[in-house]
């Protein structure tokens, strides 16, 4: 974790070094083990191929989070000059954070939410969408921007991004096995399609635990985090009613936002500091946050210590 003047977490430290540890292990042992199974079964043209390729997702998610994240908000950086108020807002608070500047980015849309992204604090980029920026006041929005900059500086944006190429590789493997075994059981009857069968029923099994598993780790991680960062952006701006403030406005605009326009942005669901989704409930297993209720709870008792300590 980045030494700044965000409160350090212990928990988050541990549950990040963990999840990168088991997806970690898993991602290997889904490349290795698809790897033996393509070389027993005389291809060991596609066992190199699959070592690659899992690699290679590997490293572009890490190397390429920023962009792609940007790209698919359809976002754009922007300067000091275009955005003098909002580049303040964020030059003030990585002052009082002791933190490098990161870019910053505004994605023309009405959906109200922002998100942080980069593989390091000197690659992150900060993005808001306009309608955020329609939607809150100056202390609401130093309260989200205090929230994000704090993913940077915990660094648990990358992390976040990297555990997501297992998941990523198992489900391309699983959509291939799938096919493969169809076309297998839909073919002809030969010696070779008998022997490569049970190798894509394993491939498909060991694919599907792979994605079952990273899913859930990914998502015990996420919600964790935005408790973190809700806390962390509290203690930062000293204005917790603030944040919960932010938190509400944000969920209510999220409601009356058309269903469609929420499905487009719903990939980047984990990332946002508010989930783009209408009238579910956010305390099931797949959720990527907490729930609305849980993250007020949490800052109306960071508020009491505030004026206790006051």
């Amino acid at each position: 974790m980045a030494r700044t003047r965000f409160i350090h977490d212990r928990g988050l430290s541990a549950r990040m070094t963990l999840t990168m540890f088991l997806l970690g292990a898993l991602f290997v042992a889904l490349i290795v083990t698809l790897m033996a199974i393509a070389g027993s079964a005389g291809g060991s043209g596609l066992a190199i191929a699959i070592g690659f390729v899992g690699l290679g997702i590997a490293f572009y998610q890490w190397w390429s989070s920023d962009k792609v994240a940007m790209r698919a908000m359809r976002a754009r950086e922007v300067t000091p000059q275009e955005a003098p108020e909002l580049h303040g807002m964020i030059d003030r608070l990585c002052a009082l954070a002791d933190m490098p500047k990161p870019r910053v980015g505004v994605a023309d849309m009405d959906l109200p939410n922002a998100f942080a992204t980069g593989r390091s604090p000197d690659r992150a980029v900060v993005c808001v969408t306009t309608g955020l920026l329609r939607t809150l006041n100056a202390d609401e929005l130093e309260g989200v921007l205090a929230h994000e900059l704090s993913h940077v500086a915990h660094r648990d944006v990358l992390v976040m991004t990297v555990a997501s190429s297992a998941g990523i590789v198992a489900g391309m493997i699983t959509q291939s096995a799938q096919y493969g075994g169809l076309s297998l059981l839909g073919g002809g009857r030969g010696r070779n399609n008998n022997n490569a069968l049970p190798a894509y029923l394993i491939a498909l099994v060991i694919s599907l635990v792979v994605y079952a598993i990273s899913f859930l780790l990914t998502r015990l991680l996420s919600r964790y985090r935005e408790l973190c960062a809700d806390r962390a952006g509290a203690y930062l701006t000293m204005k917790p009613q603030a944040l919960a403030s932010a938190l509400q406005k944000i969920s209510g605009e999220i409601s009356s936002i058309p269903k469609k326009d929420l499905r487009a942005s719903s990939a980047m669901n984990a990332f946002f500091i508010a989930p783009a989704i209408s009238g579910a409930s956010l305390k099931t297993l797949s959720s990527t946050h907490p729930s609305l209720e849980q993250r007020l709870e949490q800052l109306a008792r960071i508020q009491a210590e505030l004026g206790r300590t006051a």
